[in-house]
C-alpha cells in the first residue's frame, strides 16, 4: 500500500538553508537523518500519493520513491562549481515511471523556487519537428489547446526559446504561432507558496494543477503517436 503524504517537515527549508551554508559531506552525513525525515521521505510519500491521484484521474503519469526522486548530490565532474549538494529536492512522474520518458509532471522544492510543471521537455528532433509542424498546419487545434490551458490559469513558458524561427518555418507570420514554434520545450508551470508545503493540501493543489494541464499532455501524446520511432 502506498504511503500517504502528510506534508514536508517544518525544518525542510531551514535544512536546505543550512546545507547551502555548510556544503560539505561531513556536515551532511551528520544531519542525514534530518534530511530523510524532513525532505526525502515526504517527497517519496508525495510521489506515491500523486501516482494514485493521477491514476484515478486517468492522467497516465506514475512514479515511485525509488525511481522518481532526483539525488541531492550534484554532478560536479564538468562544473566549475564544486559544491557537492543541491539546495533543492525534486521528482518526476512520467508515463512509464522513469525519468527518461516524455510528457511528464515535475515537482521542485528549493531555496530559489518552489513549483510544479507539466512538460514536453527536450523532445528529440523528430518529435520537436512534429510538434512545431502541428502548430503550423493545425493552428485552430493549437489555439484551442492554449484556450483550454488558459481556463486553468496556465500559459506556455518561454525558457530556452529560439530567438529566430527554425528552418522551414520562416513563413509563419502569426505572432502567437511563431512564438510557440520557437519553443524548444512545451511547458506550463504553477508556482507553489513555500508556506503550503507542510500540509496534505499540497497534494490536492498539485493534483488540480495536473488536471488543468492535461490538455498539454493529450496534445503532445497525439502527436507523439504519429512520429515513427527513431
Amino acid at each position: 500500500m502506498s504511503a500517504v503524504f502528510t506534508g514536508f517537515g517544518q525544518k525542510a527549508i531551514p535544512f536546505l538553508k543550512a546545507l547551502d551554508f555548510h556544503q560539505n559531506r561531513e556536515w551532511f552525513h551528520e544531519n542525514r537523518d534530518l534530511f530523510e525525515k524532513e525532505l526525502r521521505e515526504p517527497l517519496g510519500d508525495l510521489v506515491e500519493t500523486l501516482t494514485e491521484r493521477f491514476g484515478a484521474a486517468g492522467l497516465g503519469l506514475r512514479g515511485d520513491r525509488k525511481k522518481s526522486l532526483f539525488r541531492i548530490n550534484r554532478d560536479v565532474r564538468f562544473s566549475k562549481d564544486k559544491k557537492p549538494y543541491n539546495t533543492h529536492v525534486s521528482a518526476i512522474l512520467s508515463p512509464d515511471g522513469t525519468k527518461s520518458d516524455l510528457g511528464v509532471f515535475f515537482f521542485y522544492l528549493g531555496l530559489d523556487a518552489c513549483f510544479a510543471a507539466v512538460a514536453w521537455w527536450q523532445p528529440d528532433a523528430a518529435l520537436l519537428q512534429a510538434l512545431r509542424r502541428a502548430i503550423e498546419t493545425r493552428p485552430a487545434e493549437f489555439r484551442k489547446l492554449v484556450a483550454a490551458l488558459g481556463k486553468g490559469g496556465l500559459e506556455f513558458g518561454t525558457q530556452g526559446a529560439m530567438k529566430r524561427m527554425p528552418r522551414g518555418f520562416e513563413h509563419v507570420v502569426d505572432a502567437d504561432l511563431a512564438a510557440a514554434i520557437r519553443n524548444r520545450h512545451f511547458v506550463v508551470r504553477q508556482t507553489i507558496d513555500p508556506a503550503d508545503i507542510h500540509t496534505p493540501a499540497l497534494a490536492d493543489q498539485l493534483a488540480a494543477f495536473a488536471v488543468h494541464a492535461r490538455p498539454l499532455l493529450d496534445w503532445g501524446r497525439a502527436i507523439q503517436g504519429s512520429v515513427a520511432p527513431q
